[in-house]
């Protein structure tokens, strides 16, 4: 389910593991049914949103890439109930959910997206084991063209590229998914909240991070959780393979609406920040050496 914004690489990796697991493939544009709906709304409301490469705002580029995701949940229903008839087949098949744990923790996805599916194989699994597993069947099961996925710079592929800007999920989400591993074990297991979690990562970090660094990373991945905690009373039914799983209807009964800026808790935060000293080797060259 390609738009414009797909590039050519992904599509190829998608038919070449269907040809080597013996899957139906196929591969269809739906340009034309993002387009009517811009137009629908270009129409109603007399003005035309615009992609942020082409000069249009924050709210412009986020709805126009929520066009794309949510319309692929509608057509993945379509395909799956149809494609059987056009076969010769009776019944409908199953829509798979393609959101992995931590994107569901960060929100990193849009509501009633290709989220939104029968079931989902990955939705309990880590980015970082998802890449494990996927650098292991590629040996023992024998599918050598999963290197090219281990090599592909994760991508929702929902804005134009340009020479100078290339959509990249951890640029987007502000934190990298190894990252995110951290925040989701320590929120769910460990039971932290945004100080507690910020005083184990402050130690954990200190080689590669300021304690400043720390914090902003720490009030930024709260900030984005409980803004999304919306979504995640919509999740997927999904095999829980991972011990900090989201999933609030099955699995996780914490609510659903947080004060999304913690004020008392960031603010401890900062204060705490500000009195720690920066030992991150990062900045070692900068540092006046001792005798």
């Amino acid at each position: 389910m390609g738009t414009e914004n797909s590039s050519t690489e992904t599509r190829k990796r998608a038919k070449d593991l269907a040809a080597a697991i013996g899957a139906y493939h196929t591969d269809f544009n739906m340009d034309n049914v993002v387009l009517a709906v811009r137009e629908l709304f270009a129409f109603v409301t007399n003005i035309k949103p615009k992609f942020k490469v082409h000069g249009g705002s924050s709210a412009e580029n986020l709805a126009l890439q929520n066009i794309q995701a949510r319309l692929r949940m509608v057509l993945a229903y379509l395909f799956a109930q149809l494609l059987p008839w056009v076969r010769g087949k009776s019944g409908a098949l199953l829509v798979l959910g393609s959101a992995n744990v931590d994107e569901a923790l960060r929100g990193y996805y849009t509501k009633y997206d290709c989220s939104a599916a029968d079931v989902n194989p990955i939705g309990a699994i880590s980015k970082t084991d998802l890449k494990r597993f996927i650098g292991w069947a590629e040996t023992n099961m024998e599918l050598p063209c999963l290197q090219e996925f281990l090599d592909a710079v994760p991508t929702a592929e929902l804005e134009p590229t340009t020479q100078e800007y290339v959509q990249s999920d951890e640029i987007d989400m502000g934190m990298t998914y190894d990252e995110l591993s951290f925040f989701g074990r320590l929120r769910k297991i460990h039971k932290c909240g945004p100080y507690s979690m910020f005083t184990k990562l402050a130690a954990e970090w200190s080689d590669r991070l300021s304690p400043t660094e720390t914090a902003e990373k720490v009030k930024h991945f709260f900030f984005e959780y409980a803004r999304n905690r919306h979504k995640m009373t919509t999740l997927t039914p999904s095999y829980h393979a991972e011990a900090y799983s989201p999933d609030d209807n099955r699995f996780d009964l914490r609510p659903f609406l947080y004060p999304s800026r913690f004020p008392w808790q960031f603010r401890k935060i900062d204060e705490k920040a500000a009195s720690m000293p920066d030992v991150s080797n990062k900045n070692a060259d900068e540092k006046p050496k001792q005798d």
